[in-house]
């Protein structure tokens, strides 16, 4: 089960490129937290608080697509370290802002997102031109698994700083761990020598004009996109039982039971070898999700317990699933455009989220948890289906088809 990891150890540059592309986005999923309560310490209102997120959250996912091009075509260490430096500046001038001066903030933010560091598209892009076979599955793998820690840890520190120092402190925490952890990643990638664009790839189908016309990438693309939509909706379904029991505690317990069965079964993916079968995992995550829905209200009575233990079940195939998901887009990709393509991704599944959240809530107002569970039940059995579609489709660079698990 382990010969997967050993191989990837083995493979020169791999495994610190894997860490730090991890550690490089701890600060991405700490800064909402942090930005919301900086805002709320000015203006005392969460609407306005999530009005400076949404400016973050779009310029992130508008820009994805850019930065990944130019990765693609140009230096992607010079590019990490140039949009590392422009999104620290706007961290600290965010909490160098008076509260009077609160407008600013939501296009403070929209140019923080624009210069989010592409850590995520230029690492994937990494691991296709560094592994193959079963060495390339199981770095996916462990990527996916790692990142839980990654969803867990940047939100935990932002909150103990905001606990100890107050929100500016955490905002400042943020900026520093992405200078840290940013250009430690784009310093691994000159190491490995993958300071310079991939070659042009030679015989692929498309290796100009948008990449979204390779053959079989945009399904893949939109399941991965229908696939947050699904994770975003059982999110707020936690919360809403939270809400219910009248224990907010018991939702951060759900929570981090959901992301230890996702851990648990990204490992035990990754130590498999063959290629994994992509569309059989996404069926088993809807299979994982639809089970939820007869254990909530209005259909059930909330129990900790039962929902615990659901969710510990269906969230042993959330890493598999984007791991497959992950590593199918960097199949289809062509060599020279593969960062663009995972740029994509960003984008496809910030829109996943932005699109679940009022669906998601608009169910949760007017009939309960178990419809919204339901929702995301449904999105995740469309991404199936739109992952069946890409499948149809021969990965670019292929040459013949690895024993499938």
């Amino acid at each position: 089960m382990l010969k997967p990891y050993r191989e990837l150890l083995r493979v020169p540059h791999l495994g610190p490129i894997l860490f730090l592309s991890v550690l490089g986005r701890v600060h991405a999923t700490g800064a909402s937290l942090a930005l919301t309560f900086l805002v709320v310490s000015w203006t005392d209102s969460y609407a306005l608080a999530g009005l400076v997120i949404g400016a973050l959250t779009l310029g992130n996912g508008v820009s994805g697509p850019w930065r990944g091009r130019l990765a693609d075509r140009r230096s992607a260490p010079r590019l990490l370290t140039t949009t590392c430096l422009l999104y620290a500046a706007g961290m600290i001038a965010m909490l160098c802002l008076p509260g009077w001066a609160w407008p600013a903030a939501p296009v403070l933010a929209l140019l923080i997102g624009l210069s989010t560091p592409p850590v995520g598209p230029v690492a994937r892009a990494a691991y296709t031109r560094l592994a193959d076979g079963t060495t390339r599955s199981a770095v996916f793998a462990a990527e996916a698994t790692l990142f839980e820690l990654a969803v867990m840890s940047g939100p935990l520190l932002a909150a103990l700083t905001v606990g100890l120092a107050g929100p500016r402190a955490a905002v400042g925490l943020i900026a520093a761990l992405a200078l840290a952890s940013v250009l430690s990643f784009a310093a691994a990638l000159r190491r490995a020598g993958l300071g310079e664009p991939a070659p042009k790839a030679a015989g692929t189908a498309v290796t100009s004009g948008s990449v979204l016309a390779v053959p079989g990438l945009t399904p893949a693309l939109l399941a991965a996109m229908l696939l947050m939509m699904g994770f975003s909706s059982v999110n707020l379904v936690i919360i809403a039982v939270g809400r219910e029991l009248a224990l907010p505690a018991v939702a951060g317990a759900l929570v981090s039971v959901w992301a230890i069965g996702s851990m648990i079964g990204g490992l035990v993916a990754g130590g498999r070898t063959g290629t994994p079968r992509y569309v059989l995992r996404m069926a088993l995550l809807t299979a994982g999700v639809a089970i939820l829905v007869p254990a909530l209200p209005p259909l059930s009575t909330a129990s900790p317990v039962l929902i615990g233990a659901l969710l510990a079940i269906g969230g042993l195939a959330i890493s598999p699933t984007v791991a497959a998901a992950n590593q199918r887009i960097g199949e289809l990709a062509p060599a020279d455009r593969a960062a663009e393509a995972f740029g994509w991704l960003a984008s496809f599944t910030t829109t996943g989220t932005a699109l679940a959240a009022p669906f998601a809530g608009w169910l949760l107002d007017t009939v309960g948890p178990a419809a919204a569970a339901g929702g995301a039940a449904v999105a995740a059995l469309i991404a199936t289906l739109s992952a069946l579609i890409s499948t149809r489709r021969k990965p670019q660079g292929l040459s013949a088809e690895p024993r499938k698990r």
